[in-house]
């Protein structure tokens, strides 16, 4: 007998026996359950339950991470800046869902993840991005067992270590040569470079400065805005300028100016909406801004370096002269302490040469 879809049948023993669906098996046949009742009403009351349960069971167990995705993304757009957002889509649409997009939340396990890790970096990618790469899956299957109630064991997930470079500073030499070319060849190119070896300023956050940022009166520079290329959120793969909060809250700083960097503030002084940088009320963006770097150390014939080698030698340069530790973590724009010791302060062996020698002369 079948009635709304119900599927009951009397059995031999006179037992009433419903059935449902329960799951598919792998090669997409249908797996049943069955139940009794020694009444019509009774089998069918115990199917119609059955079928709530199954049916939100499956709708669990067969929710894609693709699907996920779409409603993970709607979660966090407003609460993570637009360069984030356009990170998290690039590492998903690039590495994630063309290999997990169609795969069942339910599915998948720490093995199968490991062996997408070890793959990836035998594809060459970094130890550091292939960890950035499940830090955003991580978050994203964290989000669909909080709204769906599966649960994922991934506390097997191993993540590759990522080996500490350790960023040697520009030599003394290097630097003297690049300041008296810089001040030989002032511009506002020039300047910016300056601003970043003597201030500690990122390539994003030198692009935004604007002259209303500077106070002229207790020389104080003030840091409220970066400037990044970012893909576009349209999916078409261009990139755009945005103009946006710096990296974190901790990087919202005032620094004290230099005195000589403070004779170029006055010299190049413009209108207070101009961006620094261009002089005009548009930015140089970050790319630019290498690019012209690059034609500088040729020029003042430096050997190549990337331009946030000049922010890690201010770091350095103001550790190996006793700077306080916790001021210059101020003065970086850094969340912790830590994070400075770790990422910048690395003396050679040079200082630490000076500072035992003078412990010792003391003795």
């Amino acid at each position: 007998m079948e009635n709304n879809g119900v599927n009951i049948t009397v059995r031999k023993d006179g037992r009433y026996m419903g059935k449902f669906i329960v799951g598919y098996d792998d090669k997409g046949k249908a797996q049943y359950q069955y139940v009794y009742g020694k009444t019509y009403t009774e089998a069918e009351s115990k199917v119609l339950i059955g079928q709530e349960i199954a049916s939100r069971y499956l709708t669990i167990r067969y929710i894609t991470v693709g699907k996920v995705y779409a409603e993970w993304l709607n979660a966090v757009v407003n609460r993570v800046k637009e360069s984030t957002l356009a990170n998290y889509k690039a590492k998903f649409e690039k590495h994630i869902l063309p290999i997990f997009g169609d795969v069942p939340c339910a599915d998948l396990s720490a093995g199968r993840i490991n062996e997408y890790i070890n793959k990836k970096l035998a594809d060459g990618l970094s130890a550091s991005y292939v960890r950035d790469i499940i830090t955003v899956f991580k978050a994203l299957l964290s989000y669909a067992q909080d709204e769906y109630g599966f649960k994922l064991s991934l506390k097997n997930v191993t993540l590759p270590k990522v080996e500490k470079k350790q960023i040697a500073r520009i030599d003394d030499t290097e630097q003297k040569r690049l300041i008296d070319y810089l001040k030989a060849n002032m511009s506002l190119t020039a300047f910016g470079i300056l601003l970043s070896l003597c201030m500690g300023l990122r390539i994003g956050e030198i692009c935004g400065l604007k002259w209303e940022d500077v106070d002229f009166r207790h020389k104080i520079l003030h840091i409220r805005r970066t400037v990044q290329r970012i893909t576009s959120a349209n999916g078409n793969r261009k990139t755009k300028i945005v103009i946006s909060a710096p990296k974190s809250a901790s990087s919202f700083r005032d620094i004290a100016i230099p005195d000589f960097l403070m004779e170029y503030f006055i010299m190049f002084r413009d209108e207070a909406d101009h961006y620094i940088l261009s002089g005009v009320d548009k930015p140089v963006e970050p790319r630019t801004m290498q690019y012209r770097y690059k034609r500088i150390l040729k020029s003042a014939e430096i050997k190549n370096h990337n331009f946030h080698k000049l922010r890690h030698t201010f770091a350095t340069n103001c550790a190996e002269h006793g700077f306080d530790v916790k001021t210059l973590s101020a003065v970086l724009g850094h969340s912790s302490v830590n994070l400075t010791l770790n990422r910048y302060v690395h003396p050679d062996v040079v200082y630490q040469r000076r500072m035992i020698n003078s412990i010792c002369r003391q003795l």
